[in-house]
């Protein structure tokens, strides 16, 4: 068995995701393509081979996705080549942004650009329950309780159950939608194909996209975008943070906390010095 192959078992048996598990193995093997082209062996690899790879990779990359690729790379060494050689390297540091965040009227607006009835349902519960992404597209029937109107989502991030939310708009909507929907096909998914395969995060992507387009809303909407409004509106009315992270499913109240700092609301409520001259 070479090294990829057991990189990728030990990911599996640790529980990690499937993207999270592509994206370890597309930097391993682009750090497997780096040591060949400079003439370095995987099993003698020392700090200094890697600091100098994660300086070639800050060259293209954000500290994001730089911190993702350390992530890779320490789980690699560590578990697959059996050395201590990240030891002494420090992650890289995240930058700080301010995540994108719709208002309700623009919320409004995207909504009701969008014609086809399974989109503006995907869209109105990526909003109304905070969703990932990922996490819709995995959803399956089995998973939502219409009466208790819950939504079980199943292998979150961290590959961590939670419950969260059903909107009484939504169940209506989408109670109407799946008995025509799921009428000559049963389906497995809450979401997919006419065929009942499910839907990727990419096609969903580009739904939002669109719609945001056609609705003159000048912002880079993303699904996540959906999900930063659904915390900040939250918050806004009053909603405890507490209950925030536990809707969200963060590990941290730290990631949670950012939502203060984008919510405009308490900030219009501060007067201007230049107005009191």
């Amino acid at each position: 068995m070479n090294m990829l192959e057991n990189l990728k078992n030990e990911l599996s048996i640790r529980g990690y995701t499937k993207r999270t598990i592509d994206q370890y193995m597309l930097y391993v093997d682009d750090l497997v393509l780096y040591c060949n082209k400079n003439k370095i062996s995987l099993n003698s690899l020392t700090k200094e081979n890697i600091t100098a790879y994660l300086a070639h990779k800050k060259e293209t990359l954000r500290n994001t996705s730089l911190a993702l690729v350390y992530s890779a790379l320490h789980f690699f060494t560590k578990e697959v080549l059996k050395s201590d050689s990240m030891k002494e390297i420090k992650i890289p540091k995240k930058e700080k942004y301010l995540p994108t965040v719709l208002s309700k009227e623009e919320i409004k607006v995207l909504i009701a650009t969008i014609e086809n009835k399974r989109d503006k349902l995907m869209i109105e519960l990526l909003y109304s329950s905070g969703l990932r992404v990922s996490e819709l597209c995995n959803l399956k029937l089995e998973n939502i309780d219409i009466n208790q109107k819950l939504i079980k989502v199943v292998g979150g991030k961290g590959n961590k159950d939670r419950i969260v939310m059903l909107s009484d708009k939504w169940i209506r909507d989408y109670v109407a939608f799946a008995k025509r929907f799921f009428k000559k096909v049963p389906k497995e998914y809450v979401f997919c194909k006419q065929n009942g395969k499910f839907l990727s995060s990419d096609t969903i992507q580009r739904i939002i996209k669109d719609a945001a387009e056609k609705a003159g809303i000048h912002k880079h909407v993303t699904p996540h975008t959906l999900r930063h409004s659904f915390a900040t509106h939250l918050l806004e009315s009053g909603e405890s943070i507490r209950k925030i992270q536990t809707l969200l499913g963060h590990a941290s109240l730290s990631t949670t906390q950012i939502y203060t700092k984008v919510s405009t609301d308490e900030i219009k409520k501060v007067k201007s010095p230049l107005d009191k001259l």
